[in-house]
């Protein structure tokens, strides 16, 4: 009928497509910290974006400002080397790694004999210049496949795009589990070091995952930035794939979620409620967002750190924990510090500045 509008089709929505892999490529979101001391196999600053840091120096992990100038990008990971280690041990490494869920990999068609190429493109800066390598970990089968790239300027803003080879070898598992890893390595002792860097995909021989890598822990004037990270099918880059603000920490919010945070505001509410359930047992009402597996507390706690507001007084309690009937919702409680009788309702709020409380579901 004329003055009725057209029902869109089903491209109607094609600028977002999803195509890259990468969760917080443009390392927008920090829920946990915007600066942090890197410990091994930990999330510390940037949503998605996993460390490992073994016997290779010490290293402050940072949400930077510095960025690529006129390429839409806010923010960037900083890595910056405090204490320096010149000499790596033979197992010594430092990555910054993404992983990813089987289930989001299936159109890879991996193992058959259609399998896609993968094309990785970022932008990358550091005053360390020469040959640094990028890998691809097939969790599932234990398999990988390296690519070098090279800082050619100090100091200076380069995009880099490598592309991948399919692997006709090995599905990956369907399934919410960690399938693949990204791995941008910044240094690595001769375990990893000592063979011929591996450029196809081959099982895992540790000598040639890491050949020509330079150690950017050889001097605590070293730094590293990163952002802009995409990984997608096929064998050209497309544009960075740029998301809405909140499209962009929903994603995250799957694998973890902050709820409280003193340093921002002290008095912050945690929940909806708080409810004496039984003697001396506080429970503590949060709807969370649905995450991938079922999750865990993560926190600071300490002395007092957090504070039942109730009528006739208070309750200070020092931790956190967490009753889970599934990784959609559940309750957490306290039976620390709390004195009131059963039956007794109020609300829970941060009683510290440095008190955290968050839910993790990460890979």
């Amino acid at each position: 009928m004329a003055g009725l509008s057209k029902i869109p089709s089903a491209g109607f929505q094609d600028n977002v497509k999803f195509r890259n892999l990468i969760i917080n490529g443009d390392m927008s979101i920090a829920q946990r910290a915007t600066s942090a001391s890197v410990v091994n196999s930990s999330y510390v600053t940037c949503d998605r974006w996993v460390s490992f840091l073994g016997s290779l120096g010490a290293f402050t992990q940072s949400q930077s400002t510095d960025v690529p100038s006129g390429q839409g990008f806010a923010k960037s990971l900083k890595m910056d080397c405090t204490t320096a280690e010149t000499s790596p041990a033979v197992s010594a490494n430092c990555i910054i790694a993404q992983k990813f869920e089987g289930q989001n990999l299936q159109y890879l068609k991996k193992g058959t004999s259609s399998s896609e190429s993968l094309t990785c493109s970022f932008w990358v800066k550091s005053n360390k210049t020469g040959t640094y390598i990028c890998e691809l970990y097939d969790v599932d089968n234990t398999r990988q496949i390296s690519k070098s790239y090279t800082i050619n300027s100090a100091n200076t803003w380069e995009k880099k795009t490598l592309t991948f080879a399919g692997d006709t070898t090995g599905a990956f598992d369907n399934d919410n589990a960690s399938s693949l890893q990204l791995q941008f390595w910044l240094g690595a002792g001769s375990n990893f070091t000592s063979g011929t860097l591996n450029t196809s995909w081959n099982s895992v021989t540790n000598a040639n995952r890491v050949v020509g890598q330079v150690n950017l822990a050889d001097s605590t004037s070293n730094e590293w930035y990163i952002t802009g990270v995409q990984l997608e099918a096929g064998e050209v880059a497309s544009d960075f794939e740029f998301l809405p603000f909140d499209v962009n920490l929903n994603r995250c919010l799957r694998y973890f979620e902050k709820i409280a945070d003193g340093s921002e505001d002290a008095d912050g509410v945690i929940g909806s409620g708080g409810y004496i359930y039984q003697t001396n047992v506080l429970g503590i009402n949060y709807q969370w967002y649905p995450k991938r597996s079922t999750p865990s507390i993560y926190q600071t706690s300490g002395t007092s750190y957090f504070r039942f507001q109730r009528s006739g007084g208070t309750d200070d309690f020092n931790q956190v924990k967490l009753y889970i009937p599934n990784y959609l919702n559940g309750l957490m409680y306290s039976d620390d510090g709390i004195s009131g009788s059963a039956n007794t309702n109020g609300w829970v709020q941060i009683n510290n500045a440095s008190a955290y409380l968050g839910l993790s579901a990460e890979l």
